[in-house]
């Protein structure tokens, strides 16, 4: 759910926003237009969760919602995220290594600089057959440098599975894991460097978000990321 809705996020900022944090053409076609409407109408009708009181017609209710919770944190750690590869790649990073991928469309719209890469996106079989589902209903071809993993982070297998379709870990690589480790209790993000950490050569790099508590007096933000959390089932 997270990941469609991150999807839906940078679906709305390519179609709606002149001036671009990040710019994401594919994330439409990728949820498909049914989709995209059923989170638009859910959100805009769920305003009063974000918002008490707003007042305004759908369209400016989703307009708030997307652009002060749904958003920023997905626009700002994929541009952060891109604009670190291509730094990796021109320092001769050959690898990029999507952890938890999720509906993440660079390996479909990348850039020339991009072609001597290899490209490895890692989720669960489940995430992966409905992505693959997804661009072959949207008509948008698999790039002949990347490799789908399937597997489980949680897991022990996934570092054999990873090596086993192609990931070289004597060679330099980026690594992403965005939007995962708010999931994740400290022990597990632990567990998760250390099996993480074999695999990185010297002059790797892997980018990470993670959850920060706003400061006190920040009003309502940290009432209402607890309660997204806990409708979530994910407290």
């Amino acid at each position: 759910m997270t990941a469609l809705v991150s999807a839906f996020a940078r679906a709305y900022h390519h179609r709606h926003c002149e001036e671009k944090v990040f710019d994401d053409p594919l994330a439409a076609a990728l949820l498909g237009e049914a989709d995209y409407e059923e989170v638009a109408r859910s959100m805009s009708q769920g305003i009063s969760f974000f918002c008490p009181g707003f007042s305004g017609p759908p369209e400016e209710a989703l307009r708030w919602v997307v652009d002060r919770q749904l958003a920023p944190t997905p626009l700002a750690r994929s541009a952060f995220a891109e604009e670190s590869l291509a730094r990796a790649a021109a320092l001769g990073a050959r690898q990029y290594l999507l952890l938890g991928t999720g509906y993440d469309t660079f390996a479909y719209r990348q850039p020339g600089w991009a072609e001597p890469l290899s490209i490895f996106e890692l989720d669960r079989p489940a995430v992966l057959r409905d992505k693959l589902n997804r661009l072959d209903r949207a008509g948008i071809p698999l790039p002949s440098n990347l490799r789908l993993v399937q597997a489980d982070l949680a897991g022990p297998g996934w570092t054999g599975a990873l090596t086993a379709a192609g990931f070289r870990p004597g060679a330099a690589a980026f690594c992403t894991l965005l939007g995962l480790i708010y999931y994740l209790t400290e022990e597990a993000f632990d567990g998760l460097l250390a099996a993480l950490s074999p695999l990185l050569s010297p002059g790797s790099a892997l980018a990470f978000d993670l959850p920060v508590k706003p400061p006190a007096g920040a009003g309502g933000r940290e009432a209402v990321q607890e309660r997204l959390a806990q409708g979530a089932g994910r407290p």
